[in-house]
């Protein structure tokens, strides 16, 4: 059994190591966890490009890794605190965007402005509890290479976009979008559809 699972197994631990980790209440690390242990401990691609306003909510105890030739742009917030968080090579994350994991973007793949991945739920079944203290439940959401998601955007827990799928701008993606289609609205349903007979994208 690892440290990490250790800790992971024995409440009074956990809650020691999350209290040296992160402040009582809030998402993000403390200072020396942010400046002297994830830089060691994550990796950053070849040519990669976090920008400074980004708001990075990584802890050392979950995965977080950027390709080579992405670019996280200003203002986003990324954070794995709940599952990993991994971006492919060449991925452009807009401005704004909001990534919680659980979640896995591939190669290629766009996020426009405002995007909101979470594969983060928080739970609410018990009534005499405040939800900020009930569990919380994840999903993975996973988007696969070549992927365009426009801006406004918002994809919850447990979804994935298949290959070279886009999603329209302002849509709310609450189910599976098989690859090589388009889909629009709230919930989000298909648009069109790449028929490789035709070699034509059709109505769905």
């Amino acid at each position: 059994m690892s440290i990490i699972q250790k800790i992971q197994s024995n409440p009074r631990r956990k809650a020691l190591a999350l209290r040296l980790l992160i402040p009582r209440g809030q998402a993000r690390p403390r200072w020396w966890v942010r400046n002297f242990l994830n830089p060691f401990l994550h990796h950053r691609g070849r040519n990669s490009v976090i920008r400074r306003s980004v708001r990075l909510d990584i802890l050392p105890f979950r995965k977080f890794s950027v390709g080579n030739l992405t670019i996280v742009e200003d203002f986003s917030c990324i954070n794995n605190g709940m599952g990993d968080v991994t971006i492919g090579n060449n991925c452009t994350i807009g401005l704004s965007n909001t990534l919680i994991g659980p979640v896995s973007i591939g190669n290629d793949v766009i996020l426009a402005q405002h995007v909101v991945l979470s594969g983060l739920n928080h739970g609410y079944a018990d009534i005499n509890l405040p939800v900020h203290l009930q569990k919380c439940d994840t999903a993975p959401i996973i988007v696969e290479d070549d992927c365009w998601i426009g801006a406004n955007v918002v994809i919850t827990a447990g979804v994935t976009i298949g290959k070279h799928a886009v999603v329209a701008g302002g849509s709310v993606v609450t189910k599976d979008v098989p690859p090589f289609t388009v889909v629009g609205g709230n919930p989000a349903r298909p648009l069109r559809r790449f028929n490789p007979q035709t070699g034509e994208w059709e109505k769905a």
